[in-house]
């Protein structure tokens, strides 16, 4: 097993599969799961001839269980870590969820300053800011995420099978299609992980404001959302990231759930492709 050891030694997992001569693409997870949620799209692009890179986020999978840095600059630290380490240039950068927010202060402070950065994909991704302000109406109510950390602190175990049977998925939804597997294994990544990490990291992907990253990204940057997110509202991320990223392409897919890179993979890794090539 492959680790890289960060500058506060926290021991960082990650696969790094596939011609090294090949150009990389760094793929960056959601909460609460791992580098194997990106099952589909690594062997897909592995497939295509890319040099495919993911890592577990500190606190979760296999990397060390650490009691600190919970929060998006010590996230986007790790994956220059990660990325540093084998020395990835020219480098796309795919996000889901938790996993956008991490690749938009990556490629704000790190990426962009280092020159290692040729894209970015933001797939249902949590940046601007999810939580409800002033500033930000459209956003969610922190009791929300005040509910999902007292379900996590209560039983964990549990939570982590409701979210993937219901939302997450769209399959709390009339006629879809239920596939026990696909649950598990978010129930099996999910349990990999720290609870602490996970408790502090919803106020990392909720209450992080990143309009300025999303203001510093100058790279070509592709925003891959479902209308039917319900995890992350739409209208209130991907929308606004395209109007905050220049040089940004939005692309919207109806009836899509929060976890279409699996349910919908076909589609997904097929534009992915298409971008990567342009």
């Amino acid at each position: 097993m492959a680790y890289v050891t960060t500058e506060d030694g926290v021991q960082i997992f990650y696969k790094d599969w596939g011609p090294k001569t090949a150009q990389p693409l760094v793929f960056h997870h959601g909460w609460p799961l791992s580098a194997d949620d990106w099952d589909a799209q690594l062997l897909f692009f592995l497939a295509q001839g890319y040099r495919v890179v993911a890592h577990d986020r500190r606190g979760h999978g296999r990397s060390s269980q650490v009691s600190d840095g919970h929060d998006m600059d010590h996230y986007a630290a790790d994956a220059s870590a990660v990325v540093e380490h084998l020395d990835l240039k020219n480098a796309v950068h795919i996000g889901h969820s938790t996993g956008g927010g991490q690749v938009a202060r990556y490629v704000a402070k790190h990426g962009q300053p280092q020159g290692r950065v040729a894209k970015a994909v933001l797939i249902s991704a949590v940046p601007p800011l999810m939580v409800k302000t002033e500033s930000n109406p459209g956003g969610t109510p922190v009791e929300v995420f005040d509910g999902f950390r007292k379900a996590l602190a209560d039983n964990r175990s549990q939570f982590f099978l409701d979210v993937p049977s219901g939302p997450f998925y769209g399959y709390n939804r009339p006629g879809a299609s239920v596939s026990q597997g696909v649950i598990q294994n978010w129930w099996r990544q999910g349990m990999m992980g720290s609870a602490k990490a996970h408790y502090e990291g919803i106020k990392a992907f909720s209450q992080t404001d990143q309009t300025e990253d999303l203001k510093a990204i100058k790279v070509p940057t592709l925003v891959m959302v479902g209308d039917d997110d319900q995890i992350v509202p739409y209208k209130a991320g991907a929308l606004r990231q395209a109007e905050l990223i220049e040089n940004s392409e939005l692309k919207v897919y109806p009836g899509f759930s929060h976890g279409m890179c699996t349910v919908n993979a076909e589609v997904i890794n097929a534009d992915l492709l298409a971008f990567v090539r342009a």
